[in-house]
């Protein structure tokens, strides 16, 4: 591992975890403003919806890749250049995107629902600066996935790759499930990320056209839900697959091997995954009747292959056996838990007689804050603290770990609940402020921002130990 990888990634983890923070305080600002604790105009509270949304998914996605590309290194040689063309125009994209919020007031939401964005109520500048944010994202991290794939590619053919050799009996070559899980999912993210290109380009021609060109209304919010759902979930699985290396290794256990039904699940998941989007779509009834019924197995098949197999995994590699545990397998072990919670709570909303009473509550956000914050945010933050303490050469303490872990439980865990409960009680989402006819929806925005404060409060904790280390590898001589 060379010490110049080991400095970007540094880098990577340094400027996921300010982001973090400040994207968090963006939250518990909004929730504060639905109790009425504080008071945002509705402008600033739908910019910050905007920064918030889009900018968490954004850093957890680059926090998995640069995870992923880290341990690749193990097994092919990745390209430096691209992993720092990445950084780059990842924080340049950021930038841009900043300025077309804080400045610009631009606030469509992180989801920019045709033909919102040209429904200009902010600077006229602000739409194409977000436009082009948005596309310089997507071709840096376009470039860095496809580079990945092209380095797996030189070492393992197709068929190790996705493993199928083991759809036969005594397969001659193995395929570590890091590589296969790592595949699976590069190949799903190059094709939202494509689908995200496409997105704005017909953005792009509709708003330079002047009305000469109208963009086709369901086309583009298929477009925007494909790109939206599918990266959403895949950096799940990046994370996913840095546990399926790590865990069984920090754990003093023998590596996972690949197996045929390893295989077989995460090639199911290629396909589930990148059409279980539909399940956002049920309301629009002129959508294809077809597409509704895809849309709602998807979404069931979706969460059995890949959860099934790494629970499994995960409950023999510690029931009953002696194991090390250190803070990083704890957070990678309360993740999967977290991950499974909140892809059940995802299941309930995607079943089409649920969804009727569900579409657009806060059971919405509950679902998807779960698989994110104490699913997702967990997996990385496992891999964050392994990397600096093992590569900063600093002695480390674990006085801290209860009390940080016990602060992002008992945060998230009442974070989530008042989402949940709102949800069930059929408060909306996207209100900056309810009116008086949602009784328990003031209360319960104050209690989700308390337990988000608790929450914040442990991840500072992590972002004060972990980046003091990140910072020691950059300035050190060799790493």
């Amino acid at each position: 591992m060379t010490s110049r990888l080991k400095k970007i990634t540094s880098l990577w983890i340094t400027t996921v975890l300010l982001l973090f923070v400040i994207s968090i305080i963006l939250g518990i600002t909004m929730r504060f403003n639905q109790a009425e604790v504080i008071r945002l105009s509705p402008i600033t509270f739908y910019t910050d919806m905007t920064v918030h949304g889009l900018t968490m998914i954004g850093i957890w996605f680059v926090a998995g890749m640069a995870a992923v590309n880290f341990i690749m290194e193990r097994y092919v040689k990745t390209s430096k250049f691209v992993n720092i063309l990445a950084l780059v125009l990842t924080v340049v994209g950021v930038l841009m995107f900043w300025a077309s919020t804080f400045i610009g007031k631009f606030h469509a939401g992180w989801t920019f629902l045709y033909p919102l964005p040209f429904k200009v109520m902010w600077s006229a500048w602000a739409t194409p600066l977000f436009l082009y944010s948005l596309a310089v994202l997507a071709v840096g991290w376009l470039i860095w996935c496809i580079s990945l794939i092209a380095a797996m590619l030189k070492k393992y053919s197709i068929t190790q790759v996705f493993a199928w050799q083991y759809f036969k009996k005594g397969p001659k070559e193995e395929t570590p499930p890091f590589i296969l899980i790592s595949m699976i999912t590069l190949v799903g993210i190059v094709t939202c990320l494509i689908t995200a290109i496409v997105l704005v380009v017909l953005l792009f021609a509709e708003y330079y056209s002047k009305g000469t060109f109208v963009n086709d209304a369901l086309l583009m919010k298929n477009l925007t839900y494909f790109f939206g759902h599918a990266i959403a979930n895949e950096m799940l699985y990046l994370g996913l697959a840095v546990i399926y290396e790590m865990f069984a290794e920090i754990s003093g256990r023998p590596k996972w091997k690949t197996t045929w039904y390893v295989s077989l699940a995460w090639n199911c998941t290629l396909f589930f995954i990148l059409t279980a989007f539909f399940h956002h779509l049920y309301m629009d009834f002129v959508q294809p009747e077809g597409l509704q019924i895809l849309g709602q197995l998807a979404s069931y098949l979706a969460s059995l292959p890949a959860a099934g197999v790494t629970v499994f995994s995960i409950v023999v590699a510690v029931y009953r056996t002696k194991i090390n545990w250190t803070l990083a397998n704890l957070l990678f072990f309360i993740g999967v838990m977290g991950w499974v919670v909140g892809g059940l709570g995802a299941v309930i909303d995607a079943t089409i007689s649920n969804n009727f009473v569900l579409h657009n509550t806060l059971w919405v956000p509950a679902h998807f804050h779960t698989y994110n914050a104490m699913g997702n945010v967990l997996f990385s933050l496992g891999f964050f603290y392994w990397f600096s303490v093992n590569f900063s050469n600093s002695r480390h303490s674990e006085k801290l770990s209860a009390l940080k872990l016990f602060l992002l439980i008992v945060g998230g865990i009442g974070f989530l609940a008042a989402f949940y409960i709102g949800g069930a009680d059929s408060i909306p989402r996207r209100y900056s402020n309810y009116p008086a006819e949602f009784v328990h929806a003031k209360t319960l925005a104050l209690i989700g921002g308390v337990f988000a404060s608790i929450y914040l409060i442990g991840i500072l904790i992590f972002f004060v130990n972990i980046t003091r280390r990140c910072v020691k590898i950059l300035f050190s001589q060799s790493a």
